[in-house]
């Protein structure tokens, strides 16, 4: 059986509760500190959204944690999409005072040394969607603590610790997956316990995200923190929380079905919080889609038959218009228009009270990797 630990918690306690949250369900036996530990972030917008991407009270809860725990070599890695930078995510979430005051190095994975691997597992779709598989070289043997939120999305119905393997195993050209993401995530994971010394999540649902995730969401004050070895267990417990049957999710019951974790809940224990409290949590989560993940699975659809025109649009230059319309959309309409009215709201609550109190730190210097094209 499974463990996931459940927490609520508070801005007041929340670097007690982080190190309570770990140490119930036993992170010191699953991520050896001996080995190197790699903290993946979440990053799902360069700008700063709730819920959106790795809180910094998250990521300090964890690194305050670890260093109390005598862990002495850990980094922290995100990589670079068609919509997210890493050095501008870092600072714009406010990730990089805390990483210096922990003294964790921040290590984007556009300019680290990715080398080829072959699973001994049976891959679903990685193969038919990228041919040949990369993964950084340095997490080879290394410990991995994924610190995803409690959020939905339009192209899996939730997203968290399967999910976020998504940003670190695969180099470029990710948006190809959307084709099949259920299976590409069950890969994903059956690489990690390929390469990993141990695996951890970490996942934040003090403030969630409800609706077109996982972007444009409804900020929601959920007050619960989660965490487990199991990335299958602690994904169907977030989702049985926002209101969703896991075992209706596909890459849940995918991973269930093939033995790489846990995605019944009544096969899950649940830690740190009594069950019948864990039963009253239902957050009552409905999925939307933006339009911008909408027209790409409308035409990712209607043109998977027809070679030539998916070629066109999906791999060449053509592409890149898609990319311009996302941008225009997030970046310069919905986040002003709509995004900034909902922040606005948001920091007037407790926790927007405590995103307050970290600092941005200096914009960082950061030299562009100019061969990295994430298209």
């Amino acid at each position: 059986m499974s463990k996931v630990t459940v927490l609520k918690t508070t801005p007041g306690t929340l670097n007690e509760d982080y190190s309570r949250l770990m140490h119930l369900v036993g992170c010191k036996k699953v991520i050896p500190e001996e080995n190197k530990t790699i903290i993946k972030l979440n990053l799902s917008w360069s700008l700063y959204y709730p819920a959106c991407s790795t809180t910094p009270w998250q990521l300090e809860g964890v690194s305050n944690a670890l260093r109390n725990d005598n862990y002495k070599d850990i980094i922290a890695v995100e990589n670079q999409t068609v919509v997210t930078h890493p050095w501008k995510g870092a600072y714009y979430n406010k990730w990089l005072p805390i990483l210096n005051k922990y003294e964790v190095k921040f290590q984007p994975l556009t300019d680290v040394e990715w080398i080829p691997h072959k699973p001994k597992t049976e891959m679903l779709a990685m193969h038919d969607i990228f041919g040949e598989i990369l993964i950084p070289k340095i997490f080879i043997a290394s410990n991995i603590i994924h610190l995803p939120t409690v959020k939905t999305h339009g192209h899996t119905i939730t997203t968290g610790a399967m999910k976020n393997a998504f940003g670190g195993l695969i180099p470029k050209y990710r948006h190809h997956a959307h084709k099949k993401i259920h299976e590409i995530l069950v890969d994903l994971l059956a690489i990690q316990k390929e390469i990993h010394k141990g695996i951890f999540a970490v996942m934040d649902g003090c403030v969630c995200g409800n609706g077109a995730g996982p972007r444009t969401m409804e900020p929601f004050i959920g007050n619960v923190i989660l965490a487990s070895e199991d990335q299958v267990a602690i994904d169907a417990i977030a989702a049985k929380i926002m209101g969703f049957e896991p075992l209706e999710i596909d890459y849940i019951k995918i991973a269930h079905d093939r033995g790489l974790g846990i995605g019944d809940v009544d096969q899950i224990e649940i830690v740190g919080m009594d069950k019948r409290d864990f039963e009253k949590l239902n957050f009552g989560f409905k999925v939307k889609k933006s339009p911008i993940i909408r027209w790409d699975q409308f035409l990712r659809m209607k043109t998977a038959n027809i070679k030539w025109l998916h070629h066109l649009l999906f791999y060449s230059p053509v592409f890149k218009m898609f990319i311009s319309a996302s941008e225009f959309y997030h970046g310069w309409f919905w986040y002003p228009a709509i995004g900034k009215r909902k922040i606005k709201r948001f920091m007037k609550t407790e926790w927007g009270d405590l995103f307050k109190k970290y600092p941005y730190g200096d914009f960082p210097e950061y030299k562009e990797v100019k061969e990295w094209d994430p298209y």
